[in-house]
């Protein structure tokens, strides 16, 4: 069973979100927070798999929780996925860095909702399901310069490919497409390589990607 806590400020907002996962065999809605501040507190208290973070929230931001949450040693099994209104709302990127493991707009499909909730507590997706070759553009753009690329290696060749490939936004499985392996095989060098860099989940592998400078903008086709 995975277990979500929703945080948001709007009532309703979490009330619609709630009804949806409930509905679901292997879902369940932990709790709520209205604010960063509960929302600190609900996650050190219920321990949920997933937490639904809304960027603006009152007291504490969605930003600075989500920075406490995956900075807590004892909160490493928590993934969080940031709520925005925009696609490409500025503190995305930020978000990204601080260690959320996504992002979804507020007004995304309900089917595409519990893929993306599926998926992270999978570690399988990257900021599903509003991951664009845009969004990388754009965060590969704002993010700083890059530092010297002795943080990989520990990484095989191959690894380093596939690293790549996650950087530039390829899924598993079109990276064994693109390598002539099967699915399983690359979803395992991507594992390994995030248990080697130390990440998180995949979204940090590609912000690793992009600062050590391994891919670099401009790389996207």
């Amino acid at each position: 069973m995975i277990r979500v806590l929703l945080a948001d400020d709007q009532s309703l907002v979490r009330a619609g979100f709630r009804a949806l996962l409930d509905a679901q065999p292997d879902i369940e809605v932990a709790g709520e927070a209205a604010d960063g501040e509960e929302a600190l507190r609900k996650v050190r208290e219920l321990r949920p798999d997933v937490v639904l973070m809304d960027i603006r929230m009152p007291v504490l931001d969605g930003l600075a929780a989500t920075r406490r949450i995956t900075g807590d040693d004892a909160l490493t099994g928590v993934k969080v996925v940031m709520l925005t209104t925009f696609e490409l709302d500025e503190y995305v990127f930020e978000a990204i860095r601080s260690g959320a493991s996504g992002f979804l707009v507020k007004d995304t499909e309900p089917d595409e909702l519990l893929r993306a909730v599926r998926a992270v507590v999978e570690g399988d997706a990257l900021l599903s399901p509003g991951v664009t070759r845009r969004l990388i553009a754009e965060f590969a753009a704002r993010s700083k310069e890059p530092a010297a690329a002795g943080t990989l290696t520990e990484l095989t060749e191959r690894e380093r490919e596939v690293m790549a490939l996650v950087g530039i936004g390829l899924s598993n499985e079109e990276i064994a497409r693109r390598l002539v392996v099967s699915p399983l095989t690359a979803k395992t060098h991507v594992s390994r390589t995030m248990v080697k860099l130390g990440a998180r989940d995949r979204a940090q592998l590609v912000v690793l990607a992009y600062e050590s400078g391994l891919v670099r903008p401009g790389w996207l086709g």
